[in-house]
């Protein structure tokens, strides 16, 4: 990794070995930054406050070794990414401002996507981690991870009917509790289509009444107008000596005609005049037919009139117009089928949700026993790798228990006994710790001293290494609280899982440096910054005096030299 203007460190490289690795120097010294770089390179929250002061930004690149065939590999050539000589190249940019980028294999990528990777890269172990699994939650999920399929599969059953049965449950609780409500809009419903069905209204009829009663409303003065324009056009029969517009065009088409063959143009005024008179005699005819048609009978605008006052008490209700008003009525008849089919979904829905408690109860059960399954795999692991960490009388167990429920209380039944139940089960998950002999099994927070709760968490994340499939572990200090024997007896420990996986420490104990193939010592220079050459690789009389100062405080001191090559010389003879 390279390391540019981030907390302490101006612009340092960290190169880590492919087995063990340990990064040591004084406190303050910028040890922690390194997890820090790991972490943003793996997708972490951007702090702008890691920015060194006077910098406009922080940078760390690095350079990932992973399979072509790899699932990391895979997905990040998928976004585009492109391995170089089978690495990936990582860079994560933090502005001073806050803001943050990210780059894969030389393409732009979300920050997301590299989180998406980080669980098939690199598991950070660190003292946060441990306060996490003292939760019973979190010992619980990580019980889960160390089963594997046998609890996965049953799970995932378990959450799909889980998620279904509250959705069903908040169902059934909305209909019981909004019963009245729904009863009183369905009688809405009812009362509106009975008006708007006693009415019968067809689509536009409103607009059509509305026509016919204006009509009928004027029927005398359009009665009137009709037949003096049909007597200004055709002539009034009373008045024989009149003069009418058929009259003078006929007398206009007669004086054409006996001249019409001498010009053309003249011919042709003739045709047009003639096509009037034929239009003239359409449009009187039409008009006296209007005339005689049309009614003025009182009656008919009364019924009118009263059929338009029933429209609009509909249109006042239940929409603009009459097409408003059918729309309503037809969206009104769905709800009211939907409403009155409640009774019929209540009973439905109240039997699959005790369909699906009586699952959950099946799934609960299985689950229950695929953890049982585990913890005493688990445990037994853990155990072991406890012995390996100067606590061979040390036993480490793991309750699994669940809480009763009062009788009409929300509850699965499992072994005969109505149970709370979650998104994860009816378990609760709790690691036990016996330190010696004849110690009662006490929850690993109360029952564990400080050297002691480290080497649990130690053994624990050891264990899970084992199952879990990424090549490299970065542990944070998890031995704090730890010295003398049981400080080498982790060194060995790690020594020994680093010949599988890369291994990443910071650490502060000798004992446990001495065994790792590569020692990194980040130290500040005069004037409190971390340089490029303020990160060494330790070799040889380098390596004796740094153990030396972890020792004894002293870099000179003849007895923790000798010391120091003497835990040196310890871890290469178990290596």
């Amino acid at each position: 990794m390279r390391i540019r203007s981030l907390g302490v460190i101006d612009d340092a490289v960290v190169e880590l070995s492919p087995g063990f690795t340990a990064v040591t120097g004084e406190t303050g010294a910028g040890k922690t930054m390194v997890v820090t770089s790991l972490g943003l390179l793996l997708g972490g929250r951007a702090d702008p406050a890691l920015v060194r002061i006077g910098a406009k930004s922080a940078v760390v690149e690095g350079r990932v070794s992973v399979p072509a065939d790899a699932s990391a590999a895979v997905r990040a050539e998928e976004a585009g990414a492109e391995l170089d000589d089978g690495a990936l190249l990582i860079s994560r940019t933090v502005s001073a401002e806050g803001r943050s980028r990210a780059h894969l294999g030389g393409r732009s990528v979300p920050v997301g996507l590299l989180s998406e990777l980080a669980d098939d890269l690199v598991a950070v172990h660190g003292q946060t981690d441990q306060q996490g699994l003292l939760k019973p939650a979190r010992q619980r999920g990580a019980l889960d991870r160390y089963a594997g399929d046998a609890v996965a599969v049953p799970l995932a059953k378990y959450t799909a009917a889980y998620r279904r049965l509250r959705a069903v449950t908040v169902e059934v609780e909305e209909i019981t509790t909004r019963a009245r409500e729904r009863a009183q809009e369905a009688d809405l419903l009812r009362f509106g289509l009975d008006e708007i069905a006693g009415v019968e209204p067809r689509a536009g009829e409103d607009v059509e009444l509305a026509a016919e009663a204006e009509r009928l409303g004027h029927a005398e003065a359009l009665a009137s107008a009709a037949t003096s324009a049909h007597a200004a056009l055709a002539g009034n029969p009373e008045d024989p000596e009149g003069v009418d517009a058929s009259t003078l065009v006929a007398g206009a088409s007669r004086a054409l005609e006996a001249v019409r063959s001498h010009d053309p143009a003249l011919s042709a005024l003739a045709d047009r005049l003639g096509e009037i008179g034929i239009l003239l005699g359409d449009v009187a005819g039409e008009l006296a037919g209007y005339a005689d048609d049309l009614d003025a009978d009182p009656l008919r605008l009364a019924a009118v009139e009263e059929r338009r006052a029933a429209l609009t008490q509909l249109t006042r209700k239940y929409g603009a117009d009459i097409d408003a008003v059918l729309a309503w009525a037809e969206e009104g008849a769905a709800r009211l089928t939907e409403l009155d089919g409640d009774d019929e979904r209540l009973a439905e829905l109240t039997g699959e949700r005790d369909a699906l408690r009586a699952e959950l109860a099946g799934l609960a059960q299985a689950l229950t026993e695929a953890r049982q399954e585990a913890a005493s795999r688990f445990a037994a692991a853990v155990t072991e790798e406890l012995a390996s960490l100067a606590m061979p009388h040390a036993r480490v167990s793991i309750a699994i228990s669940c809480t009763e429920v009062p009788e009409g209380g929300d509850g699965v039944e499992v072994g005969g006994r109505t149970v709370a139940y979650g998104p994860a089960g009816v378990d609760e998950v709790e690691l036990l710790l016996a330190p010696h002999p004849g110690a009662p099994p006490r929850p690993i927070a109360k029952g564990a001293s400080g050297g002691e709760l480290s080497r649990v968490m130690l053994a624990v994340e050891v264990v899970f290494a084992g199952t879990d499939p990424v090549p490299t572990y970065l542990f944070d200090e998890v031995d704090a609280g730890v010295g003398g024997k049981a400080a080498v007896e982790i060194g060995r420990r790690l020594a020994r899982l680093a010949k599988s996986a890369q291994v990443v420490v910071v650490t502060h104990l000798p004992q446990v440096a001495a065994f790792a193939d590569r020692q990194l010592l980040v130290e500040k220079t005069n004037d409190g910054m971390v340089t490029r050459s303020g990160v060494q690789v330790l070799e040889g009389e380098d390596r004796v005096r740094e153990l030396s100062r972890m020792l004894a405080g002293q870099e000179d001191s003849e007895t923790a030299r000798a010391h120091a090559e003497e835990l040196l010389a310890t871890a290469r003879g178990d290596g």
